[in-house]
């Protein structure tokens, strides 16, 4: 028996999209962490289960060490992505795609197509629970910002981006899976290069260093914003570029684009 297979990427954060009607409940985990192996699979951060709908489709996300996720923003647009090449949509007359993730419904408009490139502009709701805290790390007090925006996240705000990259392994690692997180969280470090710039390394639950995050680029603003530091209209620099997030009264609106690279299929021996 063979999946069919789609790959995606947003920034270098990379997914392998599967029809979930192809897979069984048992299977999964570990369907995820073969698949997404970069060694003897075919690599990727994620594997996102879709099951197409009228306005869109629904996904079960599940990280590369086959623990499931709430939701990814970058995720959310590798499947929109598909969606509108399915449609046929160009920038002009598509209608907003719904993607139904654990994380809630997040609604997506595409601003542009180019060849396999799509940009959408996505309401990615209300950030909840936000809150700056202390947490104990490797013997120190750390100051973070805690928050969900769908999914959990840990943000340290760092003087600069030399020190954010001489603690981030140690950082990201710890409070990726501190007792402080029952269910583990994803980690940001951020430094404000301006009050509308921010750049920001990511430590992702269930994975490790990526080189974007959607959710991520959207918990990196709000906190920085909830600190006073930032603007609540930035610029969100990582590894792999630069996406847009607007924080406004009624939601955060997260800019940026996903490429469709791929399609095959993977022999199913679990």
């Amino acid at each position: 028996m063979m999946l069919d297979i789609l790959k995606a990427h947003a920034y270098g954060n990379d997914f392998l999209c599967v029809p979930i009607n192809q897979t069984t409940e048992s299977q999964r985990a570990e369907l995820a962490r073969r698949m997404c192996s970069r060694h003897s699979g075919i690599g990727a951060d994620g594997l996102i289960l879709y099951t197409p709908k009228k306005n869109g489709a629904a996904m079960t996300l599940y990280n590369a060490d086959g623990g499931v996720a709430e939701v990814s923003g970058n995720g959310v647009r590798c499947l929109a992505a598909w969606v509108a090449e399915q449609r046929g949509d160009g920038a002009d007359d598509a209608s907003d795609i719904a993607i139904e993730t654990a994380g809630g419904v997040k609604t997506l408009t595409l601003l542009e197509r180019a060849h396999t490139r799509y940009v959408f502009r996505a309401d990615m709701g209300q950030p909840d629970a936000l809150q700056q805290e202390e947490i104990e790390v490797a013997g120190a007090s750390v100051t973070v910002v805690t928050l969900s925006v769908g999914n959990p996240h840990c943000i340290v705000l760092m003087s600069s981006y030399e020190e954010a990259e001489r603690r981030f392994r140690q950082l990201g690692q710890q409070l990726a899976t501190h007792e402080r997180f029952l269910k583990g969280t994803n980690v940001e470090l951020v430094v404000v290069e301006r009050p509308d710039r921010l750049r920001i390394l990511i430590w992702e639950r269930g994975v490790g260093p990526t080189l974007a995050s959607g959710t991520g680029a959207c918990a990196s603003a709000v906190a920085a914003a909830h600190c006073g530091a930032a603007n609540r209209e930035v610029d969100v620099v990582s590894p792999g570029g630069t996406q847009r997030v607007e924080w406004s009264n009624t939601a955060i609106a997260l800019t940026g684009w996903a490429e469709l690279v791929a399609r095959g299929e993977w022999l199913l021996t679990v």
